[in-house]
């Protein structure tokens, strides 16, 4: 499974970065790195709670992260 992370620099100088495929991951950060790590942690947050609940159809078994 390959989540799509969009980013963007706010005008303040912060990034926020946000993984398309999950609604509602997104998270800010100083840098980019901080922005993108946080919303790949929101996203596995995520991803476990469906898991643990019976609510994911798709392959959990290899996830990874690309930029858009």
């Amino acid at each position: 499974m390959v989540l799509t992370i969009e980013l963007d620099q706010e005008e303040d100088g912060r990034w926020i970065a946000e993984v398309i495929d999950i609604p509602g991951a997104l998270a800010y950060g100083a840098t980019l790195e901080q922005a993108k790590a946080k919303a790949q942690a929101i996203a596995l947050r995520v991803l476990a709670d469906q898991l643990e609940n019976g609510e994911t159809t798709g392959d959990l078994s290899n996830i990874s992260f690309a930029a858009a």
